[in-house]
């Protein structure tokens, strides 16, 4: 996801589903900004001031009540009036705004002098409906026209956008205001007469149109009004495996995490199933993306594993059928990111789906199996074995280029990414002397990703009766196994490289990639000791998580998005490696330094990524700026840690779930109740007693059996010959 870092003051940010709004610490929405109300990849309403008299009202304090609503106290400054001054802290503005669909704004002054006051409240408007892609860049191209129009006995101020078929919508309603509102100038104006004590108050409605269809607020004056969006909410946090721990950080963090994720899902509400899809993240995606949201739903098994399927029906439905240059599209990949603003609806950018990710069509089979694990249920693999089998095909055909048995990458789209790994930015691929590294490209963890979709598969075959494929799915993992310890080992820095560029020599930059080959059980048992231990050095470790890239990297910059920067979802795969050879107390490690960073930033929510500064006494996380928060994966992040530390695998078709629990000092219990695998639930207490970790079920609903297992890597080359 190419980002351009956008550095500026804080910003409040609530959100529903696809629908948020992003506003300075006031609640004003400062043009030539990215603040907005978003909703469909437009923006809504780009411009939104209040004002005293003519005066802008000064903040005093603003927060988010919950991830949907935010509450703003704002008070005067000196203005005149016809009737004498009006001293500054006379008067409290109040703006509380949630978010479910469209969005209700409440509005109320309090007069807190002991004279009358009696002044003009305006609000400016103004809606420029850019696409967010022109939002994010701040590259803007006039099109279309728009027209407005107040309504005065309706209360309404309706701003409409058309650009031939395209057209957009946005209703600002007025629904009981104390005293009536004019319109001129593009602002609302109330003339508002307060005596000693006396409130005054309006209700605002934010209507979303698109379509036809009208996104409408669902809450009332009172933000803890049930909606629509509050049941499915509630019912995903019932339905969510609970923790407890004496741990604050860990806790904290987790219930967010469980807030977030939720939060985020979007609704499939014409299919009539409770099947979502996460959106990847605030504010620049919210959308489908195909990478992010199995990413996503890999860190939800734990959590709850279901949450897997609506990602897995998603994304088969947009699997490319044809080859699309434009698009990137080749039959049977997955895509990338899929998107429906105006640029999108002119087909001025490939997002319809782009489908520029060389790794999401090897992470759709790697969900599918784990999903299969934690559910037990043949009906999955069934549904999707096609799909899987042209995903298998994908990989032959179009993720091998050359025919040399290794993924690599080449944009064909004029308007497509340089990159098409996770770290996508455009600079993300460095020598170590810097330089970037051209394509085509074969990074690292694509080898891993595939070879891991391949024994998995070769397992999920086998279910399905498939011998003979998934014997020679295992054969090819196997000399996949052999060649990349051949080509991509490097013995000089005694680690692996990032990548092989495109005259196929490794690239022997020290990156963070190679920990998601320790995850995907690809790395040979005996050199994943001195990967552990590379990771761990200081260049690397930062003592709030792993780095992107080396300190001693040329082009490190830990405020860079994908070059020294730390990733909470990056780090949760490497605890996933890393506990998967054994090093339970370097995984820990990891966990603790980002429970311990979440707690630094606000509600204990983890963004998408944070700087890579070195910790130190007196330090605290420093926060990227332009990063997206709430953020899915780096919400589910925590997830991964504790099936980490735990070491939670499921096996639901054989009715058993592997445990592996080593609690570090700094987190003496931690109980998951809960906890899913098939027709099972399971609460699981685990807890220290001296230097040793017990555990015991506590509860268990359903068959299933529990047994004490360390994880292993794959199979080695030589076991998994036929």
């Amino acid at each position: 996801m190419p980002v351009s870092i956008s550095v500026g003051p804080p910003v409040v940010t609530i959100n529903q589903g696809s629908t948020f709004m992003v506003t300075a610490e006031d609640g004003q929405i400062f043009a030539d900004s990215d603040h907005g109300v978003f909703a469909d990849g437009t923006r809504f309403l780009s411009f939104y001031a209040v004002f005293a008299n003519g005066q802008p009202w000064q903040l005093l304090t603003s927060s988010t009540v919950t991830y949907y609503a935010a509450r703003f106290h704002l008070t005067n400054p000196p203005f005149d009036t016809e009737d004498g001054p009006v001293n500054g802290s006379t008067l409290a503005l109040s703006l509380l705004r949630s978010v479910a669909d469209g969005i209700h704004e409440d509005i109320d002054v309090t007069n807190h002098s002991r004279s009358p006051v009696r002044f003009n409240l305006e609000i400016a408007l103004r809606s420029d409906f850019a696409d967010l892609f022109e939002v994010k860049s701040r590259s803007f191209v006039r099109r279309g026209h728009i027209t407005t129009e107040w309504n005065e006995a309706s209360g309404e101020l309706e701003t409409a956008y058309t650009n031939g078929d395209f057209s957009r919508r946005f209703i600002y309603r007025l629904v009981y205001n104390s005293s009536p509102a004019a319109y001129a100038n593009g602002r609302l104006s109330f003339e508002i007469a307060l005596q000693p004590g006396e409130q005054w108050h309006t209700c605002c409605y934010y209507i979303l149109a698109r379509d036809g269809r009208e996104r409408r607020p669902q809450r009332g004056c009172r933000p803890d009004h049930e909606t629509g969006f509050d049941v499915l909410q509630r019912r995903w946090q019932q339905q969510a495996t609970g923790l407890t721990s004496s741990n604050e950080d860990l806790y904290r963090l987790y219930r967010q995490s469980v807030e977030d994720m939720g939060a985020l899902r979007l609704h499939d509400h014409d299919s009539g199933s409770d099947l979502w899809v996460p959106a990847a993240g605030v504010p620049w995606f919210v959308a489908i993306f195909g990478r992010d949201s199995l990413i996503a739903s890999l860190q939800n098994m734990i959590v709850f594993p279901r949450f897997a399927l609506g990602v897995l029906k998603k994304l088969a439905a947009f699997q490319a059928t044809q080859i699309d240059d434009w698009r990137d599209a080749e039959p049977g990949k997955i895509p990338h990111e899929i998107r429906f603003g105006e640029l999108a609806h002119f087909k001025r950018i490939p997002h319809t789906p782009y489908y520029g990710t060389a790794d999401a069509t090897s992470l759709f089979l790697i969900v599918l199996h784990e999903a299969w694990k934690w559910l037990g249920e043949m009906a999955v693999c069934r549904e999707y074995r096609d799909v899987a089998v042209r995903c298998l095909e994908w990989i032959d055909q179009y993720g091998d280029l050359d025919g040399d048995g290794f993924q690599e990458y080449r944009t064909r789209s004029s308007a497509g990414y340089e990159n098409m790994g996770w770290k996508d930015a455009g600079d993300a691929i460095v020598y170590p002397d810097g330089r970037q590294v051209r394509q085509p490209k074969a990074l690292c963890e694509l080898q891993g990703y595939v070879f891991d979709a391949w024994m998995r598969m070769g397992e999920l075959f086998e279910a399905l009766g498939e011998i003979d494929r998934a014997r020679e799915l295992r054969r090819r993992a196997a000399d996949l196994q052999n060649r990349f310890e051949e080509r991509f080992w490097c013995d000089d820095i005694g680690f692996y490289a990032f990548a092989l560029d495109s005259d196929k020599q490794p690239v022997r930059t020290i990156a963070s990639n190679p920990g998601h080959c320790l995850w995907s059980g690809l790395i040979r048992s005996d050199r994943a000791r001195r990967v552990v231990e590379r990771l761990m050095q200081p260049d690397m470790w930062s003592g709030w998580g792993i780095r992107t890239l080396s300190e001693g990297v040329p082009a490190y910059n830990p405020i860079s998005y994908q070059r020294g920067s730390v990733w909470p979802h990056d780090n949760g795969i490497i605890a996933l490696g890393f506990k998967r050879y054994g090093f339970a107390n370097e995984a820990a490690r990891i966990a603790r330094d980002i429970s311990e960073a979440a707690s630094y930033f606000v509600s204990n929510r983890l963004p998408e990524l944070y700087a890579g500064f070195q910790r130190r006494p007196g330090t605290f996380p420093v926060l990227y700026p332009g990063a997206n928060v709430p953020q899915a994966w780096a919400a589910g992040s925590v997830f991964h840690l504790i099936q980490a530390i735990l070491g939670l695998r499921a096996d639901a078709p054989h009715g058993r779930l592997y445990v592996d629990p080593m609690l570090p000092s700094w987190l003496p219990n931690v109980t998951l109740s809960g906890l899913r695998i098939g027709a099972a639930t399971v609460t699981l207490r685990v807890w220290r007693e001296g230097e040793e970790t017990r555990w015991e079920p506590t509860s268990i609903r359903g068959q299933i059996q529990i047994e004490q297992r360390r994880c292993q890597p794959w199979a080695t080359a030589e076991q998994v010959q036929p």
